[in-house]
């Protein structure tokens, strides 16, 4: 296998169903997530319900779930030998959503808007993940918890500012999203492993789903977990906002 691949000759990834239908179950909870914000924002809900307890926990396991199958994609697309036109057209297209991402909540929300959120967190770390795909898994998986780890074993106020997307300046800021390096880098780099000892013991094949007309369907979302990410927040609040409308009148 070779990290170099500037003609782009490797094979194509094969598409595996039981990822789309993974990517389908993480976008159902983001979904119900971010339900969950809007109705404490628009006042259904009391407004600490997103932030603690129960919806604490689920968002961050959502979003760990979407950085790890970020990580999975990542080997699997490139494991083989960097597919460089690939990957550019997938980072332009994350970076393309992230920039949308921002400019859209500083305008809608400039309180909370999102400078660094889960698009801008996956580009960053599909970046910094071709430095490892060779490395040996037991080593990334040794990385992968010292990142996991870091944030709590270090902070320093240099890594404010323009650093704080690091997650080592010990303050966590007030923003929508917030998926800094350290330490969601980590799953991340655990997708990667994952992935790479799922095709060396040949689990994906063991995994292979019929493609039925109904998995067909519930992995729809999961082929175009961009375009949902994009679309369903706004689909959200432009529907509790005619609700709100509604009722007041």
């Amino acid at each position: 296998m070779s990290l170099e691949n500037s003609s782009g000759s490797a094979p194509p990834p094969q598409r595996y169903l039981i990822l789309d239908l993974a990517r389908s179950l993480a976008l159902l909870a983001m979904v119900i997530f971010h339900l969950t914000w809007d109705l404490a924002m628009f006042g259904y809900l009391p407004p600490e319900t997103p932030g603690t307890g129960f919806f604490w926990y689920f968002a961050r396991l959502t979003a760990g779930s979407f950085i790890f199958l970020a990580g999975i994609g990542l080997w699997l697309s490139h494991g083989a030998g960097i597919r460089w036109p690939a990957f550019w057209r997938r980072a332009a297209k994350i970076l393309a959503a992230a920039v949308l991402v921002s400019l859209g909540t500083r305008i809608a929300m400039p309180q909370v808007w999102v400078f660094y959120g889960i698009l801008h967190s996956i580009l960053v770390s599909s970046l910094l993940g071709l430095a490892f795909l060779r490395l040996p898994w037991p080593l990334v998986l040794g990385i992968a918890a010292f990142v996991f780890a870091l944030p709590w074993l270090y902070a320093n106020p240099v890594f404010g500012g323009a650093l704080i997307w690091t997650g080592l300046s010990g303050v966590s800021p007030y923003t929508a999203d917030f998926e800094p390096l350290f330490p969601w880098f980590a799953p991340f780099l655990a997708g990667m492993v994952a992935a790479k000892l799922m095709g060396r013991y040949g689990l994906w094949q063991r995994l292979a789903l019929p493609a039925t007309p109904l998995l067909r369907r519930l992995a729809w979302p999961g082929k175009h977990s961009l375009l949902i990410y994009l679309l369903h927040q706004p689909l959200l609040i432009g529907l509790l906002s005619a609700i709100a409308w509604l009722r007041a009148f």
